[in-house]
């Protein structure tokens, strides 16, 4: 049970299928409080899903670019559990026109979108949960490893450096305070918003062949360990760090047979 006791904030469930959802469930079962975040017409989807969590709960109204609402979620928080613990930033979107081979013909209101959306969200999502974490905390966000450049991703790729970097800055200024700040690098999974991707599934079957430790599409408890991990006091003196858990991927330059 290592986050019995612990009160935690999951963004990003959409459906079962989310790793979100995952994060939250195994999070109930290590013995956390969970609320989570929709908004919009996914807010319905997220209903469903957290009905089916061991213990269902409520959804918060929360669209990450809307002051209004983080400052709601806030309130909430604090009118119900009197502060917070942790919370998972599982946030990411970028435009139709922003993926799938078009980067050099994404126009700059795309990119800004991806980047506010993916990026800057998880430094207003900070501001906004970080005042209530009294007796320190975690922030955990969801990357995808932008070391390198990859075929489709594009835009998003270029998100995701960026939030790796703020992930920095945000381990940088919240330490202090004693909240830690920290990213997953996850091997692609078969989401509902990774299937939405142009060319997912080719980018997907490049961890089959090379992963050392090989990757299963359709597994994200690894990475759900992970973050629960992360959340819990076991990574206290963690801070300003990407875990990856992809199966190795990121460590090997070309599959162990060519």
């Amino acid at each position: 049970m290592i986050l019995a006791g612990k009160r935690l904030l999951i963004t990003g469930v959409i459906t079962k299928d989310s790793i979100a959802f995952h994060a939250a469930s195994l999070a109930q079962q290590e013995g956390a409080q969970v609320l989570l975040t929709s908004f919009g017409r996914a807010r319905r989807l997220t209903e469903r899903a957290a009905a089916r969590l061991p213990q269902p709960v409520d959804v918060l109204e929360l669209d990450v670019n809307r002051s209004s609402d983080l400052e709601a979620v806030a309130g909430e928080l604090g009118s119900r559990w009197g502060g917070v613990d942790g919370a998972l930033h599982a946030i990411a979107f970028a435009p139709e026109d922003a993926l799938g081979g078009k980067f050099m013909h994404t126009p700059p209101e795309s990119a800004k979108q991806a980047f506010e959306t993916s990026a800057f969200s998880f430094k207003a999502l900070a501001a906004a949960v970080a005042p209530l974490m009294d007796g320190g905390g975690s922030l955990v966000g969801m990357d995808f490893d932008a070391a390198v450049a990859w075929p489709i991703y594009d835009w998003m790729g270029v998100a995701k450096a960026a939030l790796e970097s703020v992930s920095r800055y945000l381990a940088r200024d919240l330490g202090p305070q004693g909240v830690r700040v920290n990213l997953v690098a996850a091997g692609p999974l078969g989401t509902l918003a990774a299937r939405g991707i142009p060319g997912f599934a080719g980018l997907a079957d490049l961890w089959a062949r090379q992963a050392p430790l090989g990757w299963d599409l359709d597994d994200p408890e690894p990475v759900a360990r992970a973050i629960c991990w992360l959340l819990s006091d076991y990574a206290r003196g963690i801070t300003g760090e990407i875990v990856h858990v992809d199966g190795g991927f990121h460590a090997v330059g070309a599959p162990g047979e060519v």
